[in-house]
C-alpha cells in the first residue's frame, strides 16, 4: 500500500526491545517520527538512527516522539538500543504488518533475504494524519533529515 500526504496514517500495534507492547494511539495529541530501517547493526541502518539519536533534543524541544521499526526481533532490537545509547523506542515489526502497511517492505532483499522493511520515513502530525512520506528503494540511501525536521516544526 502506499502512503501518502494527507492521508490518516495506519492505525498498529508492536512489541518495544523492552518487551512492551507500543501502539501509534499511545501518542495520540503528539507529533509522531517513524522511521522504518532493515536491520539492525548494519552500517546504513546505525547511520540512520543515529542521526536522529543526535538529533533527539531538536525533537524532544517540539514535543515530536521518534520511533524506530524493523522485522528484527525485539530481544536484536534491545543489543541495538543498548549499544548505540537510542532514546527512543524500536519497535519489531517480526510479523511484517506493519512495514506493509506503510508500503515499506521488500519482497526480494539482498542475499535472498524476504520480507525486509524498507528505508523509509513518516512524519505525522498530532492526529496522526501523514505530512510527511519517504520511502526508499535503495537501502543505501538515507531519508532526507533536514526535510523531516522542517515538517515537525
Amino acid at each position: 500500500m502506499l502512503i501518502v500526504t494527507g492521508q490518516q496514517a495506519p492505525e498498529f500495534k508492536l512489541v518495544s526491545s523492552e518487551l512492551k507492547e507500543v501502539s501509534l494511539s499511545d501518542f495520540k495529541g503528539k507529533k509522531v517520527v517513524i522511521h522504518f530501517f532493515p536491520l539492525a547493526f548494519t552500517g546504513v541502518c546505525t547511520t540512520q538512527l543515529c542521526t536522529m539519536r543526535d538529533s533527539f533534543g531538536y525533537y524532544d524541544g517540539l514535543g515530536a516522539q521518534i520511533l524506530g521499526i524493523s522485522v528484527d526481533s525485539p530481544f536484536t532490537l534491545a543489543k541495538f538500543k543498548e549499544e548505540n545509547q537510542y532514546q527512543f523506542p524500536l519497535l519489531s515489526d517480526f510479523n511484517k504488518e506493519v512495514s506493509a502497511a506503510y508500503g515499506a517492505l521488500y519482497a526480494d532483499f539482498v542475499l535472498g533475504l524476504k520480507g525486509v522493511s524498507k528505508r523509509a520515513a513518516f512524519v505525522l502530525d498530532e492526529e496522526h494524519r501523514v505530512i510527511y512520506a519517504e520511502v526508499l528503494e535503495s537501502a543505501g540511501d538515507l531519508p532526507d533529515f533536514e526535510a523531516i525536521a522542517e515538517k515537525v516544526k
